[in-house]
């Protein structure tokens, strides 16, 4: 044999082992243990989230580990896609392989066999009739038609060999399996975004990360009207109309033009008495450019409009662009001048305040907040302190959970709240939430403030104390004099004056050190140091002998509640208004308005906005879908369905009787197999082992 010929058979030898590889049951379990352990990572680490979020989890090492490893979007990583194609070409390389043996052995009546083969069989049967080798052949032949099976006659050197079969069938069992198999995953890879990614890849398809006008979006980054599978999502204020769906990818966003314009005419939202969506639904016009045809259509949840192979789900509903009309504080400073501002969702406003311009960005307005009021979704800005058992007891509980002592576990409707991001010169931003009405914790009126300083934090809340006016002016009024200094020289004046005249014993100068205490007092919660509030005064304590500790603190809140009340007074009387009764209410009003004075140096925000008027304007978001496959993997569920029912309930038996001469009849041999056996066909071997040898 010359070299080429051995090459060429070592070749072959080498393709032929490599397609029994891939082929091959062990093969193909290894690959779906892998799809596997994919399927239980995509569904045990959330999808398609924001980069923030990972980092924030994992870390930014392993959150560019799992990145270049794709796990962040299992199901759409070249690596899940290519194991899901290799798996089809496994699958169909084993359909190729063996389905054709299987067919050949279907149509076989396995008449090749002997006598003696037939005594080896375990299930076997012996009988002697009074006919000739003809007559009982056409016997057994006609008894086994009765039974159902499916008969042969072969004439044989020495006798003749009755060769019958039933559930044949069988075999189409693993047919349909293993091709159902290849029609869900061709069908799932339709519906996937592979389509798109060949885009990107021989297309020049690439993801938007810009602003702007959809109109101006170039070309590169559209999709056609004729992509032929898709998944995206369409905002629509009332009253807008829209023809091009945004796709989310990873770096950006991919445009899909739509083979129709919707117009939203109407969104509907429906609620239950605790203000939790019960119903929304999507009044729609579609206009079909292409056959100039115009027609209304309701979407709800779960009842799509599908028109010319694309559905439209109702997917959310989000804010349109409402108009809000607001109240800014300021937050820092001595001023407590408030100002009118306004904005409108999705938009920015220009700020200045404290002497510096920031950019008030709109990011949404929900009329209706369903909170659980009682349990711990709404927190204060600052965690409890590390102070001992002995001064929290004294300090009380300044910060924490605004509703962890309430047993209450209701949920409840708490109005209209405005979220915004204030982003300062530098680029820098924290998020704010802020609610309309003030909410009832602990039997107390509170307005709450939130900040986040990331979407990956929850927020955490400033609790203003509602005045008698159901506002925050009297809170705001006491933050601006807290923060001005004569102000606060003249409280601890009132202070001293009033603790003197109240029978305190001594002369002038402990009257100027009692004055200078409370000054310093005041001074040290205003933060003229670093930082203030109850943080300073905690720090403050910690430097005293701890047996002495609990006796200055009391100490010290004393004169500190005293000193904020003077401060109040000096405050109204500045702003002329009359001095403020003493009595329960305004003492719980005094209290909560000390716990948020200290909130607010962790608010971080040089304003508090508050939400005044609104005008809402609805969005609907609908998820527009393409989806081919969907189809071809219903008939893959059907072949599999039928396979599996094959495979289980049809069972194939095989049946021979050897008949020869015998003297004075004839004698018959019969064997019978199957590929399980099952008490069904012990009892089925029993009864034909008892009817056949029976005379007519």
């Amino acid at each position: 044999m010359s070299t080429t010929g051995i090459e060429l058979k070592t070749r072959r030898s080498w393709l032929d082992e490599s397609v029994e590889l891939v082929s091959s049951m062990r093969f193909a379990i290894s690959l779906l243990m892998i799809l596997s352990i994919a399927a239980i990572i995509g569904t045990v680490l959330r999808q398609n989230d924001a980069m923030p979020n990972y980092v924030n989890q994992f870390g930014p090492f392993w959150y560019e580990v799992f990145r270049k490893l794709g796990l962040y979007s299992v199901y759409t990583s070249w690596w899940f896609l290519l194991i899901l194609l290799i798996l089809i070409v496994s699958t169909s390389l084993c359909v190729i392989r063996n389905a054709p043996k299987m067919m050949r052995d279907m149509r076989s009546w396995r008449d090749m066999v002997r006598e003696e083969s037939l005594r080896n069989f375990h299930h076997k049967s012996e009988w002697v009739a009074p006919l000739d080798v003809a007559g009982l052949a056409q016997q057994s032949a006609v008894r086994l038609g009765h039974a159902g099976y499916k008969v042969k006659l072969v004439e044989k050197e020495g006798g003749t060999l009755v060769a019958a079969k039933k559930g044949a069938g069988n075999k189409f069992g693993y047919i349909f399996a293993h091709t159902a198999i290849i029609v869900i995953l061709l069908g799932g890879m339709l519906d996937s975004e592979l389509p798109i990614r060949l885009q990107q890849w021989f297309l020049g398809k690439t993801p938007y990360m810009g602003g702007g006008l959809i109109a101006d979006v170039p070309a590169q980054h559209r999709l056609s009207v004729n992509n032929p599978t898709y998944r995206g999502n369409i905002l629509l204020a009332e009253g807008q109309t829209g023809r091009v769906a945004s796709i989310a990818q990873a770096s950006g966003t991919l445009l899909q033009e739509l083979p129709f314009d919707l117009q939203l005419k109407k969104f509907h939202i429906d609620f239950y008495s605790t203000g939790m969506p019960k119903l929304f639904a999507s009044d729609v016009v579609v206009h079909d450019r292409a056959e100039n045809r115009t027609f209304a259509a309701t979407i709800k949840v779960n009842e799509p409009l599908i028109y010319k192979g694309v559905a439209v789900y109702q997917s959310s509903f989000e804010d349109g662009g409402s108009r809000l009309k607001l109240t800014g504080f300021p937050m820092a400073g001595g001023e407590m001048r408030a100002f009118p501002i306004t904005g409108e969702v999705n938009g920015a406003t220009e700020l200045k305040a404290a002497g510096a311009s920031y950019s008030v960005e709109w990011s949404g307005f929900r009329p209706f907040n369903v909170e659980n009021i009682a349990g711990n979704d709404v927190r204060a800005v600052t965690k409890p302190q590390s102070l001992n058992e002995q001064l929290s007891a004294t300090l009380g509980k300044a910060s924490g959970s605004a509703g962890k002592n309430a047993d209450n576990k209701d949920l409840k409707n708490v109005g209209p709240s405005v979220q915004y991001k204030l982003r300062d010169q530098t680029g820098q931003a924290k998020e704010f939430l802020n609610y309309m009405q003030p909410v009832t914790l602990e039997g107390s009126q509170v307005y709450l403030a939130g900040v986040r300083s990331s979407p990956s934090e929850a927020f955490r809340f400033l609790r203003i104390p509602a005045d008698e006016a159901y506002s925050v002016r009297e809170w705001m009024r006491l933050r601006a004099a807290l923060a001005n200094p004569a102000l606060r020289a003249e409280a601890a004046r009132r202070y001293a004056a009033r603790t003197m005249s109240a029978g305190q014993q001594g002369g002038t100068q402990f009257a100027d050190q009692l004055r200078e205490s409370a000054q310093r007092t005041l001074g040290m919660f205003a933060g003229d140091g670093t930082p203030g509030g109850f943080v300073a005064v905690a720090q403050f304590l910690e430097k005293i002998p701890a047996a002495e500790q609990e006796k200055a603190a009391g100490v010290f809140i004393k004169m500190l509640n005293g000193v904020l009340w003077e401060l109040w007074q000096a405050a109204r009387a500045a702003d002329g208004q009359p001095a403020i009764e003493g009595n329960d209410t305004h003492a719980r009003f005094l209290q909560l308005a000390t716990n948020a004075l200290s909130d607010s140096f962790f608010y971080g925000a040089p304003v508090y906005l508050q939400l005044d008027e609104f005008v809402e304007v609805k969005a609907s978001v609908l998820q527009v879908t393409r989806s081919p496959g969907k189809k071809i993997v219903y008939l893959g569920c059907v072949l599999l369905v039928a396979g599996i029912f094959a495979m289980f309930y049809i069972r194939e038996r095989r049946l021979w009787i050897w008949v020869r001469p015998n003297e004075g009849g004839a004698h018959a041999l019969m064997a019978m197999s199957t590929q399980r056996k099952t008490l069904d066909f012990e009892k089925e071997f029993e009864e034909l082992a008892a009817k056949l040898p029976q005379s007519a």
